[in-house]
């Protein structure tokens, strides 16, 4: 990583799980990611870490708990951590990109 500039072009692809991947940048104790969900993945847990982000591209859908919340392109989310804030994401779109900052 340059100061103060991240070239996510310049960054390889991780994979998480079937049908996600992502870039990271991390610094102290944040980090941000490029992260791409396909239509096939399918979130085995309910996460319950805090996300803050946008999505770039496409359309994501997040249960929380049984509510469900959709988020089109253009859309910014904030998630808090916890247990109140469970959530399960998936792309309604064939892909979505989000870009998030979070704590590690």
């Amino acid at each position: 990583m340059e100061q103060y500039r991240i070239l996510f072009d310049q960054l390889h692809w991780q994979d998480a799980l079937p049908g996600a991947r992502f870039k990271v940048c991390q610094s102290g104790n944040k980090q941000v990611r490029l992260l791409e969900f396909t239509s096939e993945f399918i979130e085995p847990d309910w996460c319950e870490k805090g996300h803050i982000g946008l999505v770039l591209m496409g359309e994501l859908e997040i249960d929380f708990r049984g509510r469900l919340v959709r988020f089109p392109e253009g859309s910014a989310l904030f998630i808090p951590p916890g247990t109140v804030s469970g959530h399960k994401a998936r792309s309604v779109a064939a892909v979505t990109r989000l870009f998030l900052v979070e704590d590690i």
